[in-house]
């Protein structure tokens, strides 16, 4: 096990240079700065309290934080998940310290307003902070992950009380939030929940019903577990449009423990330092104010819960392309570190270290062109919330509205799939010791393996691509990202980089062309039979402007780090980008069969 305190210990030595085996510092400051101009938002009012400094405080603050408190007990709660004896959860130590000196930083409500304790950071740079500790341990950072989605839907739904009980505690670390959608039966179905929320005379309700995978759902690490319910109340239409959205925390604001009870525990292939729950509400078990039931309260109007809920989705879809992105690049660095250092082979007649062998290359140009090409894309959607809060004009913020939400999709799905892939070539990379627990890429590969699920499979994000964003308010998202593409490509020619714009000029034509025959087909089966094929191809075209929009940063500039971005954009460009020829004719021969294949053929 000698190696394994070098797995966990995210820092590598080489040449004298002192490197994080979590993220590249040096690739986040190319992004931020050199790219996304985050010090050019310190000229608006929100962020006018900020500058360059400051951002690159937090973000030591995080990298250093990340490192000494998350990073050391990933492996150690990987080895020790959370264990249920009947009535609690039982976990190791290390993850209360870690989660107490978090909530220390202020990180936790970096993108927050200052009346709520905020930082009042830009969305972009709390993105970047937030990756530190995504990336060195991802079964801990799940819990503040769930807290600050949870606390943002009921800041921009919940009422002025709602706010000040619960989301002021969350803000100050001593509550932490969930987020309770599926049920045993239902799955991804929430048109089919049965947990019911019956309406009191003091305006509050009670909740009877069970909820399946709920991470962080039981714990002792935090004062009280503030639950996001949806459930139906009786009388109320059928389907979605009978669901509404309840907070139901743990324990009552007057000390009374909340009939909310943890039935059992889920054992996951990885993020095992994530407690995952099945949760019973209102089996009686306790009797809040002599009843049985659990107490909830309304957020919101009734039959919204799941337009409200979707708020919290759609930030955790982005950040769960987050936790893909951050286990990807990881992984990527944990493989480097291993091929300069592994001598393996003969080149030019010497014993030579692996990284000199082409498909030894080959392999981490693949992993830098999908680790760095998916932060940068997970970047960007914060930039675009950032315009879509702050920019000048209500046309440029929805404008940005528009465009993230068309991106979202994506921005989950793309990460999910292609650094999943990455952590699979850092396992090649490592040969032999890869599949062995005494490194960590073993871990990171099972930990990602879990985000191709995390808040709806690929097959509901082609869906939400293909059969909503592409046709929504008549094909706006889709002309509004195909023009934003263009805009890079034309920008890209005039800086001479002409193949390269032409690659991604011409994948973007057929997203428009692809889709224009889908949708002309007349039968909305036959569309959307294929549509994870659209996402990935689509999502392909997306990395490949995201790409290019990185080369025009490069610019003319001379270095390692700038020609390393040039051979992963060339990479791509190359190797990657024409893989959608092929998925894009599929798509455009309407091709049926995965539509016609009939149960009793398997």
């Amino acid at each position: 096990m000698d190696n394994t305190a070098g797995a966990v210990g995210k820092l590598a030595v080489n040449l004298g240079v002192v490197r994080s085996l979590l993220l590249s510092r040096r690739d986040l400051d190319f992004l931020l700065h050199e790219w996304l101009d985050v010090a050019g938002l310190t000229s608006r009012g929100r962020f006018s309290e900020h500058s360059r400094e400051t951002f690159d405080a937090v973000l030591d603050l995080s990298e250093q934080v990340a490192t000494e408190q998350f990073a050391p007990h990933n492996r150690a709660a990987d080895l020790a998940e959370p264990e249920f004896d009947g009535e609690r959860v039982h976990m190791i130590p290390e993850v209360a310290k870690a989660l107490e000196a978090f909530a220390g930083t202020g990180i936790l409500s970096a993108g927050m307003d200052e009346s709520v304790g905020g930082m009042q950071l830009p969305q972009t740079v709390a993105q970047a902070c937030f990756l530190w500790f995504q990336a060195a341990n991802v079964g801990t950072s799940a819990y503040p992950f769930l807290t600050i989605a949870n606390a943002n839907l009921l800041l921009a739904h919940g009422s002025p009380e709602q706010v000040e009980t619960w989301v002021g505690p969350m803000v100050e670390g001593r509550f932490f939030g969930t987020m309770c959608l599926s049920e045993p039966q239902a799955g991804s179905s929430l048109a089919d929940i049965t947990t019911r929320a019956e309406p009191r005379d003091d305006g509050a309700y009670r909740l009877r019903g069970n909820k399946m995978w709920i991470s962080g759902g039981d714990h002792d690490l935090s004062e009280n577990i503030v639950h996001l319910v949806l459930a139906k109340i009786p009388g109320g239409p059928p389907g979605v449009k009978g669901i509404s959205l309840f907070i139901v925390p743990k324990v009552l604001e007057n000390g009374d423990r909340n009939d909310v009870v943890l039935a059992g525990v889920n054992h996951k292939m990885g993020f095992r330092g994530t407690v995952n729950t099945l949760l019973n509400f209102g089996e009686g078990k306790y009797t809040p104010g002599g009843e049985a039931g659990a107490v909830g309260y309304l957020v919101g109007e009734q039959g919204r819960g799941l337009a409200l809920m979707f708020h919290m989705m759609n930030e955790a879809r982005v950040g769960v392309g987050g936790n893909a992105a951050a286990l990807g690049y990881t992984g990527y660095l944990h493989s480097l570190e291993y091929a300069r250092t592994r001598v393996q082979g003969r080149r030019d007649g010497r014993p030579a270290p692996i990284i000199e062998h082409p498909d030894v290359a080959r392999m981490l140009l693949a992993q830098k062109a999908y680790a760095e090409g998916a932060v940068a894309l997970i970047l960007y959607c914060a930039r675009l919330l950032d315009d879509e809060k702050t920019a000048a004009g209500d046309e440029d913020r929805a404008r940005a509205h528009l465009l993230l939400d068309t991106l979202t999709p994506i921005a989950k799905s793309w990460p999910s799939q292609w650094c999943l892939a990455a952590n699979d070539l850092a396992i090649q990379v490592h040969g032999g010791y890869g599949y062995t627990r005494e490194y960590a890429v073993e871990q990171f590969w099972r930990d990602n393996r879990l985000n191709m699920i995390h808040e709806g499979t690929h097959g509901i994000q082609g869906l939400d691509l293909l059969g909503r964003k592409v046709v929504l308010h008549d094909g706006a998202g889709l002309r509004l990202l195909l023009d934003t593409i263009d805009a890079t490509v034309d920008r890209a020619r005039t800086a001479g980089l002409t193949s390269e714009a032409d690659a991604v000029g011409a994948a973007a034509a057929r997203t428009a062309e692809v889709t224009a025959v889908l949708w002309g087909a007349g039968d909305p089966a036959v569309t959307l039979a294929n549509s994870s094929t659209y996402l990935e191809a689509v999502g392909h075209v997306v990395l490949a402007w995201i790409w290019l929009e990185q080369l025009l940063a490069v610019g003319d500039r001379e270095g390692h780090f700038y020609d390393g971005k040039r051979a992963a954009a060339g990479y791509f460009l190359r190797h990657e980008l024409p893989r959608t020829g092929p998925q894009f004719a599929l798509l455009e021969s309407l091709d049926r069969t995965t539509l016609d294949v009939r149960p009793e053929y398997f």
